[in-house]
């Protein structure tokens, strides 16, 4: 692709047009003037993302939002895959005969390479070229559903989730960086609203959709419905996708830092995947990882931040907002991942959903989430971010405490309502977030930076999920001694339910002693049940906090201001922020 006649190295990214010698000499008049101002220093500015594939041709309306639909669906495809595979497992183990433990490892697999291809999508795309990267991801992951449909065994099915986890961790990043180019600062609101849509609805509908095929199809076509989409995206961004003239090929690998941040990453992810499974820190095999994920990544950091030309440029997190951002992306994905698994987990264990009623709890989330993005995006520019996040905030504060309220006799609405009212928090602080983090990040850098975002995203979400499951299992487990002890079977009360319950079934042709011992087992039921949703009110209460305490972050973050030039639409927007 050819260069600009600038530079990247100029600072400043100039544009021409075909569109007369006056515009032309204002094109390279702004190009050596124009600047944007951040914090009182000078950012390279923004040209208009219509500067095409080609150095003298803008890119069409119509180009740039097929460029959009080509990466989404991609993309779309790729978290929808993620969260249908949850629901599918039980049919996988029965399907394969494989034990527990063995299909725990159809979700690490894929979880375990993920974490270990996705810090590496920056640099992996100034060495293969981001168009021909993009493409190979989806080629890959596309074959790897193949193979995972088709497998015979366990063993053939994690070896195809690896590769899978290998080709669909970048896509993710990868889009977000070339949408975030394509379009001008002004209407990158919307672009990130448009991106949000598929990000955050796919894994709300995602257990929906995996438990309505497993049930009424086969676990197999939960992989198999990729293939035609994967074609599709692969013929269309083929099409129209291009390298940008600023991409720059390492000069060298780095290849300690390669195999420090691969084997750290790994660790690190297997600890937060298998902890829970295997008692966390009373496991010599928790231990051994977490210590091994310590050093590795202690010593990653320390590659990076002095390596000539590293695997992982970590100094984006100079820029204010970027570092703040990351922080608050972490605190944030913490609480909606972890509340959408929390959800699931009472629905189904605690009221007995089966895998579509339960998805249908979590649907409207998603009406939620698309009204909001939609919103968002429209106000990104006209007011200051951080008041949407913290509308985002109270919005996500204000649902997870009605969850911590509910009852074992709520109904579909008293779970529904909120998670329509999260769904659209999660829209008002996705969408800001996104924008105030990326906003003073250069193009050059663009690719790395939405790296390490997914990267802090991704690893919020697995801490989350990670932590409060964990405080389930022991809140329920705690709760339950603490019932017990309250009850005594001489009790006036207590012995009256249980002569009720046993003349029930002796109605329906128990004997008066198996009566009386299940009696005794409903009543060992119904204080488990008691016991667990006191743990999810926990639970959720903690998140509640959570939700609170982040509003406390939102001053790290400063306003970015983008302010178009009334004289022409092909004049860059300024950015300063405050």
């Amino acid at each position: 692709m050819p260069r600009h006649p600038s530079g990247a190295g100029s600072g400043h990214v100039a544009y021409t047009a075909r569109v007369g010698p006056i515009a032309a000499a204002w094109a390279r008049l702004s190009s050596a003037t124009r600047t944007a101002t951040f914090e009182g220093k000078t950012a390279p500015a923004e040209g208009p993302a219509e500067a095409a594939p080609t150095a003298d041709a803008p890119l069409s309306t119509a180009r740039k939002w097929t460029i959009t639909a080509a990466v989404m669906l991609v993309t779309i495809m790729q978290v929808l895959d993620v969260t249908v595979t949850n629901v599918a497992l039980p049919h996988i183990q029965g399907s394969l005969s494989a034990a527990v433990d063995e299909v725990s490892w159809v979700l690490t697999s894929y979880l375990a390479a993920n974490a270990i291809i996705l810090p590496a999508t920056g640099w992996l795309a100034g060495v293969l070229g981001r168009k021909r990267f993009f493409l190979a991801c989806t080629v890959m992951f596309t074959l790897a559903s193949m193979l995972c449909g088709i497998a015979p065994n366990i063993e053939t099915l994690l070896v195809a989730r690896v590769l899978q986890g290998i080709g669909g961790g970048p896509l993710m990043p990868l889009s977000q960086a070339i949408m975030w180019e394509i379009f001008p600062l002004r209407q990158r609101g919307t672009a990130m609203a448009a991106w949000g849509v598929g990000i955050m609805m796919a894994p709300i509908f995602g257990p929906t959709l995996g438990g309505w095929i497993s049930d009424n199809w086969s676990w197999r076509w939960i992989f198999y419905i990729n293939l035609p989409i994967g074609v599709v995206g692969l013929l269309v961004a083929s099409a129209v996708l291009f390298d940008p003239w600023y991409l720059k090929k390492p000069g060298r690998i780095d290849a300690i830092g390669l195999v420090l941040m691969a084997l750290g990453f790994l660790s690190l992810q297997l600890v937060l995947d298998q902890g829970e499974r295997n008692e966390w820190f009373d496991s010599s095999f928790i231990i051994g990882l977490a210590i091994m994920a310590a050093i590795l990544l202690v010593s990653f950091v320390i590659r990076e931040l002095t390596a000539d030309e590293p695997i992982l440029d970590l100094s984006v997190y100079a820029d204010r907002n970027f570092a703040a951002g990351s922080i608050i992306m972490l605190v944030v994905m913490i609480g909606f991942f972890s509340s959408m698994v929390l959800i699931a987990l009472f629905t189904q264990k605690v009221l007995g959903y089966d895998a579509w009623t339960a998805g249908l709890v979590l649907a409207p989330g998603g009406v939620g989430n698309l009204i909001s993005l939609l919103i968002a995006g429209r106000l990104i520019t006209r007011m200051d971010q951080r008041w949407l996040l913290a509308f985002g905030c109270l919005f996500n504060a204000y649902a997870t405490y009605e969850m911590s309220t509910i009852t074992l006799n709520a109904d579909y609405w008293a779970l529904a309502w909120p998670r329509l009212i999260q769904g659209i928090g999660i829209g008002f602080i996705f969408v800001p977030l996104n924008t105030v983090a990326l906003a003073t990040i250069s193009r050059e850098r663009m690719g790395n930076a939405t790296a390490l975002l997914n990267v802090v995203r991704n690893l919020g979400g697995a801490i989350g999920v990670a932590l409060l499951t964990t405080m389930l299992s022991r809140r329920s487990q705690a709760h339950q001694t603490t019932l017990v002890g309250h009850i005594n079977v001489w009790d006036p009360e207590t012995s009256d339910r249980l002569h009720r319950w046993a003349a029930h079934f002796v109605t329906q042709g128990a004997d008066s002693y198996t009566a009386e011992r299940r009696a005794l087992s409903t009543l060992y039921q119904e204080v488990t049940r008691q016991a667990q949703l006191l743990a999810f009110a926990d639970d959720f209460w903690i998140l509640f906090l959570l939700f609170c305490g982040s509003l406390v972050l939102l001053p790290m973050l400063q306003r970015v201001h983008i302010e178009s030039s009334k004289r022409t639409d092909d004049a860059p927007p300024t950015i300063h922020a405050d």
